[in-house]
């Protein structure tokens, strides 16, 4: 079975000018999890899903906050998500690279997947992220105006969340009896330097380095509603090969 649904991230200092709602779509590949009723079923695939796809590190990465990201399921449950966004007028580049006045059209597609660990005895969840972007447009650098269609892979993501409390590995059956009350997990994403890239150019799919984000998180559940925190910090590698040969 498949789930559509859409979002709009919550981060305006972020989004492009004009941007449209990426439109999800989640297939659930272990679907016999849909059979559940109450917290399970929907629920869990949809959350999960959701969770996956706004960590997407390319024109719709407006936000990396994820809803849900420490959850527990059922351990073996398996995710394929596969997902588009538009956007028009700015796009989120690093805010480090001198180009301003940006008008850039985008179309991305990702396809990730995930999957459910057992990890010390408690609940896992592995994602793999990997976008595809077109884009097109003008800006301008340094005050000179510059033109750009280019199209390729941006910079896929790995991220592995592992829940140290409160989410214990469980089987499908197991699983039906579960009641979350506290959650306390920690994960760690890596975006490699994969994406198209060429140091003649500022404006670039992939970032030619690698990132690092470690981050903690808490989830409580307080009868229907969930209350969510979590900190995090970004790490970067140099970028060697940065416009006309410098190093960022």
């Amino acid at each position: 079975r498949a789930f559509l649904t859409t979002f709009k991230p919550g981060r305006p200092d972020r989004l492009p000018d004009h941007a449209d709602a990426p439109i999800l779509i989640a297939a659930v590949l272990n679907a016999r999890v849909l059979r559940f009723s109450g917290q399970c079923g929907y629920f869990v695939a949809l959350a999960l899903a959701c969770a996956l796809m706004l960590g997407v590190p390319a024109s719709a990465r407006a936000q990396d906050m994820e809803p849900r990201a420490y959850a527990n399921a059922p351990i073996g449950l398996n995710f394929l998500i596969a997902g588009y966004a538009y956007t028009s007028g700015g796009y989120p580049l690093d805010v480090a690279l001198p180009v301003s006045n940006q008008q850039l059209s985008t179309n991305s597609g990702v396809l990730a997947y995930g999957r459910v660990l057992e990890l010390w005895g408690q609940s896992a969840k592995l994602n793999i992220i990997v976008p595809y972007t077109w884009l097109s447009g003008t800006a301008e650098l340094a005050g000179q105006a510059m033109q750009r269609d280019i199209s390729g892979l941006a910079d896929p993501a790995f991220k592995l969340s592992v829940n140290l409390y409160g989410a214990p590995a469980l089987s499908l059956q197991e699983f039906k009896s579960y009641e979350q009350d506290v959650i306390v997990g920690a994960s760690l994403r890596v975006t490699a330097p994969l994406g198209q890239y060429d140091n003649t150019k500022v404006v670039n799919l992939g970032t030619h380095r690698w990132t690092f984000k470690p981050e903690v998180g808490v989830s409580k559940a307080l009868g229907p509603w969930t209350l969510e925190g979590t900190a995090a910090a970004t790490f970067y590698t140099d970028n060697d090969d940065f416009f006309n040969g410098n190093t960022r």
